[in-house]
């Protein structure tokens, strides 16, 4: 198939595009504010537009068509959300709906990968399942509901099928430790590097923390499930609750390090406890995370090392 992955020079994106070239014809949109071309294979075409960019993304549209598109791109910093709410619905709301009209013709299977932790908000009984109300309680949260909502009208209308990921906490290779939300790839950078590491509130917060290749795992099979998959909303996690200490201390031991964080106030508009019910998803494909926590690390920590050597 042809597919198009928005967002594939990123962290999850070229994990994606790597998977996926083993059996299809793979295309990449990336603005590149965080993405790296470095990060695709040097067969792989990449398209630098901006879904902000109407003009341009009806234009790449008119002149190329595809089966599949994975949308990925995103601003995905629930805190930057927080401080700058105007821009993150610009990239997450218009430019998702700047795709959509710019696809509809087409009537590609429309992949979705939303937030499994901002959408639902504080819930008393976890792993929380996809028949939970969402409540989201920071701007990324809605932004993604938004998005959710405007595909299922999208594809109503206009007569494609979807599929939405709602992704937990993801982590792996690749991930930016600058600019991007993940707590796993900042303690790596800045205790691989000798500094000090800092924790928002207690640290007793917790989240479930999935591997990037279980989230590009579950894309696959997906994909693979065809028809039984359209108009699926489907949680991709572990299902398991992980503390912000006790991630900590998993990737010092990894390193080696007796360091200790720093704890700083909390930040506004994050959830206290998460974590993710996939048995939806396992139904379907048959579909299980094979990354514990420790091995994640281990395998985070060692690609670390060697982008730092």
């Amino acid at each position: 198939m042809r597919i198009l992955v928005t967002g594939g020079a990123g962290f999850i994106g070229s994990h994606l595009v790597e998977a996926l070239l083993d059996s299809h014809s793979v295309s990449v949109i990336d603005n590149l504010s965080t993405g790296r071309r470095e990060n695709l294979p040097d067969q792989v075409p990449l398209f630098q537009i901006d879904l902000r960019d109407r003009e341009s993304l009806q234009a790449h549209f008119r002149e190329y068509a595809y089966d599949v598109v994975m949308h990925l791109a995103a601003q995905v910093d629930v805190r930057t959300s927080v401080e700058a709410p105007l821009r993150d619905a610009e990239i997450n709301i218009i430019g998702t709906l700047n795709l959509l009209e710019a696809v509809q013709s087409q009537r590609p299977w429309f992949f979705f990968a939303s937030t499994g932790g901002a959408i639902y908000g504080e819930k008393s009984h976890l792993p929380i399942p996809e028949t939970e109300v969402p409540q989201p309680e920071s701007p990324y949260g809605i932004a993604k509901l938004a998005g959710e909502m405007y595909i299922k009208h999208f594809a109503r209308v206009h007569d494609f099928p979807y599929t939405i990921l709602r992704l937990a906490n993801v982590y792996g290779p690749r991930q930016n430790p600058h600019g991007e939300a993940g707590v796993v790839a900042i303690f790596t950078h800045r205790l691989l590097k000798g500094e000090t590491a800092f924790i928002y509130g207690d640290g007793e917060q917790t989240r479930d923390f999935i591997h990037v290749k279980d989230v590009v795992s579950a894309f696959l099979a997906i994909l693979n499930a065809g028809e039984c998959a359209y108009s699926q909303i489907l949680n991709v996690g572990t299902g398991k609750q992980t503390t912000v200490n006790a991630l900590y201390q998993t990737i010092a031991e990894s390193i080696g390090t007796l360091a200790k964080p720093t704890y700083l106030p909390p930040k506004p508009g994050e959830l206290r406890r998460n974590a993710l019910s996939s048995d939806m998803l396992s139904t379907l494909t048959g579909w299980k995370p094979f990354y514990n926590l420790s091995t994640g690390v281990k395998d985070t920590v060692s690609a670390f090392r060697q982008d730092y050597s």
